[in-house]
């Protein structure tokens, strides 16, 4: 890439948010920040050479390649619809949407090319490999998904937490789920399979939010010059697509 992506981050006061500039701050030849936005009016304009905008200011901001959206439910249809009308991709982790805002991310996968992912770690999309196979070869085992997560979230069971029970789903099995939030964990998710006399378990631990924010990253620039739908994380990081 002969120039720098130009991001927009969407939800940039959050955890992930503050996690994304600061790491697009350590490799400015691959990332430039244009804009950050976040749900109220700034108390400075510019902040380390980035412009600070509202959320009800969405619709001024500069020219972006990428849009990267950690927000909340009620800020993800906007962004997605400023994606539309400037043909831009949007790379969004916002967890929470309802069947209607991922109706509306199918419609808007016509246009241009767009990534909703429950969790953007790596790790996690192998694991998600793991359980569909685990699943399939288990099959009439019990299926259990316990995640674990700091007292701030939320949601519950965790959007990873579903997105693992949908590939346990697709290999044969019945999830259930388990939810616990406690401390300042981060992110734990373990899937059981339970037989007569033995049990497998499959277990993903997060130790910094800095795995989401890269996967994010790295993923937008993927996203970056692909034709309009919908794509996954899979296509993206494991060249799937």
């Amino acid at each position: 890439m002969d120039k720098p992506l130009r991001i927009l981050i969407h939800g940039a006061s959050g955890r992930m948010g503050r996690a994304l500039l600061r790491l697009a701050a350590d490799a400015p030849e691959r990332w430039q920040v244009v804009a950050a936005v976040a749900g109220r009016a700034p108390l400075q304009r510019v902040v380390d050479g980035i412009p600070q905008f509202a959320a009800a200011e969405l619709s001024g901001v500069p020219d972006f390649d990428v849009a990267i959206d950690f927000s909340l439910p009620e800020g993800f249809e906007p962004v997605l619809a400023q994606c539309v009308k400037r043909r831009r991709p949007l790379v969004s982790g916002t967890t929470g949407i309802s069947a209607g805002q991922r109706q509306a991310l199918e419609q808007a996968a016509a246009t241009i090319p767009v990534l909703w992912a429950s969790n953007f770690s790596v790790g996690v999309a192998v694991l998600n490999e793991l359980v569909e196979q685990a699943a399939r070869a288990l099959a009439g085992w019990d299926c259990d998904i316990v995640e674990q997560h700091h007292v701030h979230k939320k949601d519950a069971p965790s959007g990873t937490a579903l997105t693992l029970g949908e590939a346990a789903a697709r290999g044969g099995a019945e999830p259930r789920y388990a939810s616990l939030r406690a401390g300042d964990i981060v992110g734990e998710h373990t899937v059981q399979f339970a037989g007569q006399g033995e049990r497998v378990e499959l277990v993903h631990r997060a130790t910094s939010r800095d795995i989401f924010a890269r996967g994010a990253l790295q993923a937008a620039t993927a996203l970056a010059g692909r034709p309009p739908g919908l794509y996954t994380l899979r296509d993206l990081l494991f060249g799937q697509g």
